[in-house]
């Protein structure tokens, strides 16, 4: 049951939290039926690729650990490490140092990946609205959620989420909401602003690049290999190739003029 709260806080903590699953769901189903041709991470590795070597495995690990940390932290309640043994103090002290680890190496991805599209003017070129909005917003949450992580649990002594946030958002999913548990004075305002960017992400998630996510290609790992066949001719190939060093040289060097090998 609802415990009786402002109306700020049912939209905050009740409305906008199944406004964002509802259009996370219904936008992803929409754009697959009605435009699948967008349906890609517009990749720009061809205008740009070094940077991007070095910030998308940055920021792509990092954003896996972090939701894998998230899963524990939100999804298992508090009873659950307890019963197993693990007393708050350690489980604490584990969150903090994985969560910091994890968090700086998908902070220095993001950073790399946002100096990367707006410095370079050719990958800027290829930038719309909604890739904007999603650098703002995913900068939002990395600097939230380093902040609960290094001041608030390191620095501040620690806050133990699992009493206020895990509840909340567990109530979400059993459709008991308790708004009341978001908007305690003992809640540092972090995250609750880690909270609502998270819902928001969610909200634009199917209308952005993001929906990527959901197309990982599993079909290359039982699809049958793709054989190769030149046009050049059968001399050529072996000269270039390195099995007959001697043809290729008397190609090289014949009175018609250098052998050009197609790239």
């Amino acid at each position: 049951m609802i415990i009786a709260t402002s109306r700020g806080a049912q939209l905050l903590w009740v409305i906008l939290p199944y406004l964002a699953i509802a259009t996370f769901f219904v936008g992803h189903a929409w754009r697959f039926k009605r435009d699948q041709f967008t349906w890609t991470t517009r990749s720009t590795q061809l205008l740009e690729s070094r940077w991007l070597k070095l910030g998308s495995p940055l920021f792509h690990f990092g954003l896996l650990a972090v939701i894998g940390g998230h899963v524990i932290g939100i999804l298992i309640p508090q009873s659950v490490t307890e019963w197993l043994g693990i007393p708050e103090s350690t489980y604490r002290l584990f969150s903090a140092t994985m969560g910091t680890l994890t968090g700086t190496a998908m902070l220095a991805g993001l950073a790399i990946l946002i100096v990367r599209r707006l410095g370079n003017r050719r990958v800027a070129a290829t930038t719309r609205g909604m890739d904007m909005a999603v650098m703002a917003l995913l900068a939002f949450m990395v600097a939230t959620g380093m902040w609960n992580t290094v001041v608030e649990n390191l620095i501040n002594g620690g806050y133990n989420y699992r009493e206020t946030v895990s509840p909340w958002f567990r109530g979400l999913f059993l459709l008991d909401p308790n708004a009341s548990l978001m908007t305690g004075g003992a809640i540092p305002l972090s995250y609750q602003l880690h909270a609502i960017g998270g819902w928001l992400l969610i909200m634009v998630w199917p209308f952005s690049r993001l929906v990527h996510a959901w197309s990982v290609p599993l079909a290359y790992l039982r699809r049958n290999p793709i054989v190769y066949r030149s046009r050049a001719p059968r001399g050529v190939r072996v000269g270039a190739g390195g099995l007959s060093s001697d043809a290729a040289a008397s190609l090289a060097t014949s009175s018609e003029g250098a052998v050009h090998v197609p790239r």
